[in-house]
């Protein structure tokens, strides 16, 4: 095997956030729309599942992480939905305040929202360029 055959970049594996508290984190992150593929206590992680991809976002607990605003400027992961402002809406009805309401991006629009611990999301359509979007 070649050097350029055993580097090649597969695809994403999960998306690691740091979380001071696992139980809080997946309760917040339930009422953003995430499902809970698997959560493992012992070990401090809990895997939110994204769609139907293998790959999701592992929150993993750390020590000594308290609660804090989103730096910036922060990493973000954006998560693709069929249209973010009624993904703003439902948020707001579930007690999440976005970190602004939904604003214009080339694609269509994104909302962005923070957890306690300064991970942001953003939640971000294809309805300006739908031929782009996972869904037609």
């Amino acid at each position: 095997m070649s050097d350029e055959e055993s580097y090649e970049l597969l695809g994403f594996d999960n998306v690691v956030l740091p979380v001071g508290r696992l139980g809080e984190a997946v309760e917040f992150y339930e009422r953003a729309g995430f499902v809970v593929g698997f959560r493992l206590d012992e070990a401090g992680i809990a895997l939110l599942k994204v769609g139907g991809e293998t790959p999701g976002v592992l929150l993993r607990h750390e020590d000594e992480l308290g609660y804090r605003p989103p730096a910036w400027p922060a990493s973000r992961v954006w998560v693709e939905v069929p249209d973010a402002r009624v993904a703003a809406l439902r948020l707001v009805g579930a007690g999440i305040t976005p970190l602004e309401m939904p604003f214009a991006v080339a694609t269509g629009w994104t909302v962005e929202i923070a957890d306690p611990w300064g991970n942001v999301i953003g939640f971000t359509d294809y309805t300006k360029r739908p031929e782009l979007a996972r869904r037609g």
